[in-house]
Parts: C-alpha cells; sequence; structure tokens
C-alpha cells in the first residue's frame, strides 16, 4: 500500500455519493507498500479501503482481482469484499485512475514474527489455494522467471550504486533459476496470493483474521507461492534465518495440502526466484519511485542475502 495520488475531501466526498456507505466522516493516506494509492475511509456507514490502481496494475486485471476476492470471502476466506456502487459495479473511476472500494478487516499485523504465526500462515495459505480451486478463470503471473531478465535490464546496472559487482551476480543467479526453473505442467498450480508479505497478514488474539492485498494474485504454482512466504516470514530482521519457522511454516502447510515430491525437490530453486523477484522489483522501485510520493521505499539488498542463503541448497532438498 502506498499514496501516490491525494485526493481532496471534496473529490472523495461526490466519489463516495455513488454507494451507499454513507458520507465522509475522514480519510487518510496508507503510507506501507508500493504498488497503489490506498486510503482509510471512515463514513457514517462504517471503515473502508479505498485504492486507486496506479500505472503497474492492469486495468483489464482489475475484474479477475475483485472477482477472486469475492470468490474467496464467499467460501468463508477473511479477505476484503469489493464494495459495488449503486449501479451494482464496484470497479470505477477516480482521479482518472480506476478505483475500488473494500470492505475493512479488523486486525494488524504481527508485531513479532514467531514460529507459530508461520505455523498459522502455512495452514491459511494452503486453505487460500485449495478454495480458489474453483475460481476457474486464470491470470499470468507477469513477475515469474520470464520477466526477471528484462526486469534487472530496465535498472541498466543501477544496483552497483548500491553494492558493487551486483549486476554481475543478479546476472549468474538468473542464469542458474532459468535453467532448473520448473517446466510448465510438472507441478500443481492454481490461484496464488503471490505477494503474502506479514504486513499483509492481520491477526487478533494471537490467531490470524485475515488476507489483504491481493493485486499481485495469479495463476501460477502453489509451491511457489509457498516459497514467497518462505523468503517474507522466515529470516530474523531479514537476514538470519530462522529454520524452525520455515519448518513451522511447511507443516502447518501440509496439514492442508501436503506437497508433493515433486514440489518438495523444487523448493530451493523456488526459493531462490522468490528471492530475486523482490530483490528487482524492490531494485526498481528504489531507483524510479517519485521523491515527492508518500511511500515507504524498501531495501533492496535485504534480498540479497536471502538468494545466496537459498542458492547454498542443493536441488532436492525438502527443508529449504
Amino acid at each position: 500500500m502506498a499514496v501516490y495520488t491525494e485526493l481532496a475531501a471534496e473529490t472523495l466526498e461526490a466519489f463516495l455519493g455513488t454507494y451507499d456507505i454513507g458520507t465522509l466522516i475522514s480519510f487518510q493516506g496508507i503510507a506501507e507498500g508500493v504498488e497503489n494509492s490506498n486510503f482509510l475511509l471512515q463514513t457514517t456507514g462504517g471503515t473502508f479501503i479505498l485504492t486507486l490502481f496506479e500505472k503497474r496494475v492492469k486495468a483489464s486485471d482489475l475484474p479477475w482481482f475483485l472477482g477472486l476476492m469475492q470468490h474467496l470471502s464467499g467460501k468463508g476466506m477473511n479477505c476484503p469484499l469489493p464494495v459495488a456502487g449503486r449501479d451494482g459495479e464496484a470497479l470505477r473511476i477516480l482521479a482518472d485512475r480506476p478505483a475500488a472500494i473494500t470492505t475493512f478487516l479488523p486486525g494488524r499485523a504481527v508485531s513479532k514474527i514467531t514460529a507459530e504465526a508461520c505455523g498459522q500462515l502455512g495452514q491459511v495459505l494452503a486453505t487460500f489455494h485449495e478454495k480458489g480451486r474453483d475460481y476457474t478463470a486464470e491470470r499470468l503471473n507477469g513477475l515469474s522467471v520470464h520477466a526477471w531478465r528484462p526486469l534487472l535490464e530496465s535498472c541498466q546496472g543501477a544496483g552497483d550504486d548500491l553494492l558493487p559487482g551486483l549486476t554481475n551476480e543478479l546476472v549468474q543467479a538468473l542464469e542458474r533459476i532459468e535453467a532448473s526453473w520448473p517446466a510448465e505442467g510438472t507441478l500443481p498450480r492454481g490461484q496464488i496470493h503471490a505477494d503474502l508479505f506479514p504486513d499483509n497478514v492481520f491477526f487478533q488474539d494471537g490467531r490470524i483474521s485475515g488476507l489483504i492485498d491481493f493485486y499481485f494474485a495469479c495463476t501460477d504454482l502453489f509451491a511457489y507461492d509457498l516459497a514467497i512466504c518462505l523468503n517474507a516470514w522466515c529470516f530474523r530482521d531479514e537476514k538470519v534465518f530462522e529454520p524452525a519457522f520455515a519448518q513451522a511454516m511447511i507443516d502447518g502447510y501440509e496439514t492442508v495440502r501436503p506437497l508433493d515430491a515433486a514440489e518438495k525437490a523444487a523448493l530451493p530453486i523456488l526459493c531462490q526466484g522468490a528471492s530475486i523477484r523482490f530483490l528487482l522489483t524492490r531494485l526498481y522501485d528504489w531507483i524510479n519511485t517519485p521523491a515527492d510520493a508518500l511511500v515507504t521505499r524498501k531495501d533492496p539488498l535485504a534480498y540479497l542475502g536471502r538468494l545466496r542463503h537459498f542458492a547454498g541448497y542443493a536441488a532436492g532438498h525438502a527443508n529449504v
């Protein structure tokens, strides 16, 4: 989440007039994240989240995202539910951008990651995968292995300003990952979240209360989604790998959906892929985020240590 587009109260009040959710009491931008402009809305009808979709998100993909959230909510998952306007449409235009209002989920991100939290996340992630199976519309993962080399090339060696030799190290890592990436049809696939970082998972009273921010969701390998979570949750201070966290997450996942042997064998390379995916998108955003944007830039090098860690495991190692 972030804010790239500012809104005047008068503009927002007029926009809310197309809904039946009350009149505006207050609103404020949400600075976390790097993708879209997000606002916390308080109206006489309750609390909501307003998202303005910025350039990286394709407008043609938005019905798929909103449909997935509606599907999962209907299946009993705690996730934001898109709110339709009086005309029955949830996707609208505000400030010349596609926009949507969703329900507000109670809870907050965990303040300290634990093995218990990782185990819960594994269960919820597998539940997401299972409940999404009959959402049959597909969306290509635009930030999978085919996109990483062009993304690195678009940075034009700027990573060397952060760390000398980084570009060459990433080129070599890409060659290794591309050569070993699972062939199409060899691993189970379906709808994945693809961005389930700790700030996208809410807890209440020690239990997960909901998942948010579905705007990277896509159709891809279930085990790759797990690899993303292993990257995001299992490194203390974004540096030190916690094996107990990883094992708890995998164990939790397998209580709902057991991994097959091919998925376990592929986890080390999938984890490397997840590392380089977030390193490269962070690097791109580090270079290209406007200076006046209300957004918290994230350190690309935090994922270099993860990449190096997972590269140290031989293919077929089941316990990453």
